[in-house]
């Protein structure tokens, strides 16, 4: 006879018949999964019944909780200065976590930034920072702590003891349709986040084709759910909702977002990293007790490019290395004259992936030279002839594919102008 304290399938009923768990149910529920004494089924069913049917806010942040007590909490207290981080919920040539965690730095604010790999058409900034030569993600706790208390900036993968039902659920929900159920994409951000034991919080949370929310209103309840969560938690948290319908600056890629990090960070790149980096910097500061400093200041005169130098330094990368390059590339041409109105960022992040800057499975291995270089963003004139994307890969009989996926990516219109789109919709407090 089974010594558990609840049945798995009497769980599933609760939820399935739009009932409410209740903490002690919750609390066994995670623990028995992470132990092995739910099997991987179960759980799948329970995941579809919360799909379908929702959870209560407290009954989030009694399962955010549970999976934080299911491993280790990081305490940076000893470090004797305020913590700050960023999360962003991804999308395509997002790589403002690069200047963005030496910029805050630059203020006296540790940013422990964990982060994690490519899945998919959205970028890791892991395999980012991989591309610079002698670059290490895996440090122990130890040695983040060193490096907070000396540079002030990391950016490193997350422990295997930070909440490790999150692992194993996310793994699950990958392989059984339920990624999409806001209460556990937001308890697993933040089961990680609150675990990683950061004084405040600012979610980044992306709308549109490149985004995992593809509308406002989707994006706005995860939000919404995520900062009632860091709430409960005691942390400081904050959010942006910001536009994912283009891809962020120029490139998406590896090697060719960290040089377009890199021009940032020496006071030039495009204008929409540049902008959304100073903003993310800004709510960063304000969250940790600094509303007056200025990190536009910061970008321009050089000081968080020292940071950056240092910080990459400090992880055994050579900031003066030259970066990987693809062997081959490939340029499609504008098709007609006229203003650029729309260029998607789904299917840019697509052929990048296809080219192999991406995985499709957990194991694969990603090429550091491979993506998508972007010559003209909307709102741009073009001219017929004009190149408007270069395709770079070690693979040429990739390219094939990668240009299907741009087959519709581009609308060119014959005159008048594209009404601007915002970059940050709104901010949820």
């Amino acid at each position: 006879m089974s010594s558990e304290k609840f049945d798995a399938v009497d769980i599933i009923g609760i939820k399935r018949d739009r009932g409410t768990l209740s903490p002690e149910q919750i609390d066994w529920t995670i623990d028995a999964y992470t132990r092995g004494a739910i099997a991987d089924e179960q759980m799948a069913a329970l995941n579809m019944a919360i799909l379908l049917n929702g959870m209560s806010r407290a009954e989030i942040s009694r399962w955010t909780s549970a999976m934080i007590a299911s491993g280790e909490r990081m305490d940076f207290s000893s470090l004797g200065k305020p913590t700050t981080d960023k999360h962003s919920t991804g999308g395509v040539g997002d790589k403002i976590t690069l200047p963005l965690a030496p910029l805050v730095a630059v203020f006296g604010v540790a940013v422990p930034q964990l982060s994690g790999r490519g899945l998919g058409h959205t970028g890791g900034t892991l395999d980012k920072l991989e591309a610079i030569p002698g670059w290490r993600a895996n440090l122990s706790n130890e040695e983040m702590m060193a490096q907070l208390a000396d540079v002030g900036a990391v950016i490193c993968a997350a422990g295997t003891g930070l909440a490790p039902a999150d692992k194993k659920l996310y793994a699950l929900r990958d392989v059984t349709g339920t990624v999409e159920a806001i209460p556990l994409i937001a308890s697993s951000i933040m089961s990680k986040k609150i675990a990683e034991g950061t004084g405040s919080l600012v979610l980044d949370v992306k709308v549109g084709s490149g985004a995992f929310m593809k509308t406002e209103a989707n994006a706005r309840e995860l939000a919404e759910t995520m900062v009632a969560l860091g709430k409960d938690a005691g942390v400081n948290t904050v959010a942006l909702l910001t536009n994912m319908a283009t891809p962020l600056g120029l490139t998406a890629g590896n090697a060719i977002e960290v040089q377009e990090s890199v021009d940032v960070l020496a006071g030039g790149g495009p204008a929409d990293v540049v902008e959304l980096t100073v903003r993310l910097a800004e709510e960063m500061l304000a969250a940790a007790g600094l509303p007056d400093a200025d990190p536009a200041a910061a970008l321009a005169d050089g000081r968080a490019m020292d940071v950056w130098r240092r910080m990459i330094s400090a992880q055994g990368g050579d900031p003066d290395a030259a970066l990987p390059r693809a062997r081959e590339s490939e340029t499609i041409y504008a098709a007609a004259d006229g203003v650029l109105v729309e260029l998607d960022a789904l299917s840019v992040g697509v052929a990048a992936w296809r080219l192999g800057a991406g995985r499709a499975r957990k194991e694969d291995v990603v090429q550091a030279g491979a993506g998508v270089v972007m010559h003209a963003k909307p709102g741009a004139q073009v001219r017929a002839g004009e190149p408007l994307m270069t395709l770079l890969t070690d693979t040429p009989e990739k390219f094939d594919r990668a240009r299907e996926a741009l087959e519709n990516a581009v609308v060119i219109a014959p005159e008048g102008s594209r009404p601007a789109q915002k970059l940050i919709i709104d901010r949820i407090s």
